[in-house]
């Protein structure tokens, strides 16, 4: 797939490191400088190139959203048209200082975003783990089986690219549903944070879900 990373910073770069090392057609673009997208693009050492955001967006299957919630708005405008377009948010909506939610319970920065661009199709996904975690799953994705990562949104086809995208990663998907569950994960991200920066161990943290017990 084409795939165009708008916001690429800690999550961005990695993630859109390991598209292109998966085999995807990658575009970086919206960082502090043009240098620091053309370094990612060649350590990407895959099919990966900078642009910018409007470059990155024209003519991607899907766009994955990974800026800080005060730059949306700007990263948006920057984009253009985001008509049609998948878009994978991992953009958590914090406050300025990173303390807390700005928004919550009622609803979610998944839901806002996708009020703000009401022609594309938004899928919540990737910001439950630390960026400190995707290499070494993407490293062990053949070896042992991967960890769960949970995604949710209101379309099936954009669902699915979402899913893709998890499974290259090396993570396995869980759907939670609808985009309102985002109201869930999102604070569910902050516990993940808490462990994984406040802990002793590290930031490489991912978790999984089991079921026990007989079916039927």
């Amino acid at each position: 797939m084409r795939i165009g990373i708008l916001g690429s910073g800690l999550m961005g770069g990695k993630l859109g490191t390991l598209f292109a090392r998966a085999g995807h057609d990658v575009v970086f673009s919206y960082a502090r400088s043009e240098r620091k997208l053309e370094k990612l693009a060649r350590d990407a050492k895959g099919k990966a190139r900078a642009g910018t955001p409007t470059e990155a967006t024209r003519d991607a299957d899907a766009l994955l959203l990974a800026v800080h919630w005060s730059r949306i708005d700007d990263v948006l405008k920057q984009a253009g048209d985001v008509s049609g377009k998948v878009i994978v948010s991992c953009s958590l909506p914090m406050n300025t200082d990173d303390t807390g939610l700005v928004i919550a319970h009622t609803s979610s920065g998944a839901e806002e975003l996708a009020k703000k661009v009401p022609k594309a199709r938004v899928v919540s996904a990737f910001g439950t783990v630390p960026s400190e975690v995707l290499f070494g799953v993407f490293a062990a994705r053949r070896k042992v089986r991967g960890p769960s990562l949970v995604y949710c949104g209101d379309e099936a086809r954009s669902k699915k690219i979402a899913a893709r995208l998890i499974r290259d990663v090396g993570f396995d998907p869980v759907d939670a549903g609808p985009l309102r569950i985002a109201r869930y994960t999102e604070p569910f991200t902050l516990l993940v944070a808490q462990l994984a920066y406040e802990g002793d161990e590290g930031p490489e943290l991912a978790y999984r879900f089991e079921r026990f017990g007989k079916k039927g």
